[in-house]
């Protein structure tokens, strides 16, 4: 559509307003309309969010794009809609209700200075549910639900925006003559733009308070709230430099070890469902991380958790590894195939586990763990003779090429090619050392 042919931004065929006789709402989609139309915009390049109350009726009358969504929530779709396509104007209009129950979304879309540009409806109460005070209601206000007069503090909402480092901040009336102007200047600002738009609610707020335009303006003054452009930033905004690392991302040679290609071939013919069982500082997520990336590298499908407490050093630690021919539909392990308890801590850890396994399954372990209740296989981790100096310190690197070697899942020089591609170098040298033990 060739927008130098357009008059107005408004479908007229959905006009009259469905508002309230005499509500500002009107006026302020009038005003983006021609904000729209001075910009010369293209109606497919502008998308216009809508939050629920009254609000939320305004996006049918336009012939842009529209997105309507759950209450207090329209900032954060804009952003979304932004992030997906930089190249579109986003257009939230959303009420004081709504920045009251979004206010988390508000703030941090101020934070980020996210590319998206707000409309706040702000006439002071919930005008579509039966005029209940809003985050914006002044002191003393009567509502529907504040019949003795409203006792919160008013929430200024611009202000709220600009201390949070918003982009673009201002404050207006509906009845503002340069509104439409004030709304260009906003969506030409790169970053995160809001105007606290002031306005009445004819149905409710006005005829409960005596409340007209002019006492509008006294309030704002009484409230020190002033109008006009509050603060214009010159940060980027959120997706300018979201775009600027991706693209110095995508000149840097990417880092070591988040894609494995296949480079081995594999034996396994079922699933198998594997779980180490260790103490904190024994590396066990490590010996984890090996054994899921060898099986990777041998073109087989994996899944890989960790457990452990919050504290450091101390308690137990636990990997599951899920490695298959086929792709692995359910993570979780609840009938291991093979354990490996190299701790005591880890013992009590999985012992649900062990206690839920059947002949079918094999624990192996470490020495001094005392007696373990389970129907499974029990048997020791039988290491090569010449390989205790090194049991203390890389338990858990011998455990997985024990297990690599025992379980024959993938080929030995898959485990040695993970440590040489996850792992730092001088771990890997002492991991290959290690691995030099079970070589035939």
């Amino acid at each position: 559509m060739d927008p130098k042919h357009l008059d107005t931004y408004i479908a007229k065929e959905n006009l009259p307003y469905a508002f309230c006789p005499g509500c500002s709402h009107g006026k302020i989609l009038g005003a983006l309309s021609d904000s729209l139309k001075r910009q010369n915009l293209d109606p497919s390049e502008v998308v216009i969010v809508t939050d629920i109350g009254c609000v939320g009726l305004s996006d049918k009358y336009f012939i842009t794009h529209a997105f309507h969504g759950l209450h207090g929530r329209a900032i954060t779709y804009a952003s979304g809609i932004k992030m997906q396509n930089p190249d579109l104007n986003v257009v939230v209009l959303i009420g004081d209700g709504g920045c009251g129950i979004g206010g988390h979304h508000l703030l941090n879309a101020a934070r980020l200075n996210s590319d998206i540009n707000v409309l706040v409806f702000n006439n002071f109460n919930f005008g579509m549910t039966g005029g209940q005070h809003s985050v914006t209601t002044p002191l003393d206000s009567i509502t529907a639900t504040t019949a003795l007069g409203s006792i919160d503090a008013p929430m200024d909402i611009a202000g709220t925006a600009q201390v949070n480092g918003g982009g673009f901040i201002a404050r207006a009336t509906a009845f503002d003559k340069d509104l439409p102007e004030l709304i260009e200047k906003s969506m030409r600002h790169d970053g995160f733009s809001l105007i606290d738009i002031w306005e009445l609610c004819t149905a409710y707020y006005v005829p409960r308070n005596d409340f007209g335009r002019k006492d509008m303006m006294v309030y704002m003054d009484g409230m020190e709230m002033a109008s006009g452009i509050l603060q214009e930033t010159n940060r980027p905004s959120f997706q300018t430099s979201y775009k600027n690392i991706q693209e110095k991302a995508s000149v840097q040679n990417p880092i070591s070890g988040l894609e494995l290609e296949t480079i081995f071939e594999h034996s396994l013919t079922k699933p198998i469902r594997i779980v180490l069982a260790g103490a904190a500082g024994q590396k066990v997520v490590s010996a984890g991380n090996l054994l899921a990336s060898a099986a990777t590298l041998s073109g087989l499908w994996v899944s890989r958790r960790a457990d452990f407490p919050i504290t450091i050093q101390t308690g137990f630690s636990v990997a599951e590894i899920v490695i298959s021919p086929e792709p692995v539909l359910y993570s979780g392990i609840v009938k291991p195939d093979v354990v490996a308890i190299i701790a005591s801590e880890g013992k009590s850890k999985v012992s649900r586990l062990t206690l839920a396994m059947d002949d079918s399954g094999v624990i192996y372990h470490s020495d001094g763990l005392g007696n373990i209740e389970s129907e499974a296989q029990i048997s020791p981790l039988d290491f090569p003779e010449d390989v205790q100096q090194d049991i203390r310190k890389n338990l858990s690197a011998l455990t997985a090429a024990f297990l690599t070697k025992k379980l024959n899942m993938f080929p030995f020089e898959a485990l040695k090619e993970a440590s040489r591609q996850i792992q730092k170098p001088k771990i890997t040298e002492i991991n290959l050392g290690i691995f030099e033990y079970f070589e035939d």
